[in-house]
């Protein structure tokens, strides 16, 4: 994997090139942990294509920087998107990155809020897509938001979810998989590749962005301590699991549609 530095300290110039580099180091960073992540976004954006037309209305749930947005837009140049997350610093570089695009609005919001659709500016959409972010709700807000978005999607609308989702029936195999992960992990930690953590450090560090940070760390914690390791009793995370709860919550249909070694990629039809 290659790596694109970013300074320390850069200038508080908000130009464009400047939000594109935070965007680009923040991929990056992702991709140290799953090193699949573009071809599943492709598998994403190819389903939206497929259920809800070139066309559609999307809303990015948890949207950080605004990665899937991208590859929407990118793929389907006449959809739309809401992009909602509550993290003000993710946020700031996602309205640096799209600040010249009339394709995208952003909602700052809470999804853990019983409310927090009355802040989108539209009551229905085509297509739900996030990824990497649920993983954070625990058992029972993540089964209100399912139902949530069941109620957001139009009939025949599809929700796409990429999350830390595995199958449990096949434990040497996850075990074999994941220990060739940490190896190429390490190789590229060795090479300079970020991880969560030291990227957070450079975005406290950035000048523009400080104050949004701050304002994240206050908020949700500060990012550049170590990740705790495996997952918290209360959150599910076997595929089976999600597949079951959607369809209890409203959606008609749902499947696993792409996997990694760590990861699934997860459909669901209104």
């Amino acid at each position: 994997m290659s790596t694109t530095p970013i300074p320390a300290s850069t200038s508080p110039s908000t130009d464009w090139q400047q939000w594109q580099q935070w965007q680009t180091s923040w991929d990056l960073q992702q991709e140290w942990y799953m090193p699949d992540r573009e071809e599943r976004f492709r598998v994403m954006t190819d389903a939206v294509e497929a259920v809800a037309g070139p066309t559609p209305l999307v809303l990015d749930l948890a949207c950080g920087t605004g990665s899937i947005t991208a590859r929407v837009l990118r793929a389907l140049p006449d959809a739309r998107t809401v992009c909602v997350d509550i993290d003000p610093a993710l946020l700031t570089i996602a309205r640096g990155h799209f600040a010249d695009d009339d394709r995208v609005t952003f909602t700052e919001a809470d999804l853990t809020d019983p409310n927090w659709t009355a802040r989108l500016p539209h009551t229905t959409f085509d297509a739900v897509v996030t990824a990497t972010a649920l993983h954070w709700l625990d058992t029972e807000p993540l089964r209100r938001l399912f139902s949530t978005l069941a109620g957001l999607l139009r009939e025949g609308g599809v929700f796409l979810n990429a999350d830390h989702m595995h199958d449990e029936s096949a434990p040497r195999l996850n075990a074999a998989m994941n220990a060739l992960l940490t190896a190429r992990q390490q190789r590229q930690r060795d090479e300079g590749a970020l991880d969560w953590a030291a990227w957070w450090g450079r975005v406290a560090d950035d000048p523009t962005l400080a104050e949004p940070a701050a304002r994240r760390f206050a908020l949700l914690g500060d990012p550049r301590q170590p990740l705790p390791v495996g997952a918290r009793p209360d959150r599910p995370t076997a595929v089976q699991w999600h597949l079951n709860t959607l369809r209890e919550q409203g959606f008609s249909e749902a499947r696993q549609i792409w996997c990694s070694a760590s990861d699934s990629l997860v459909a669901a039809l209104r």
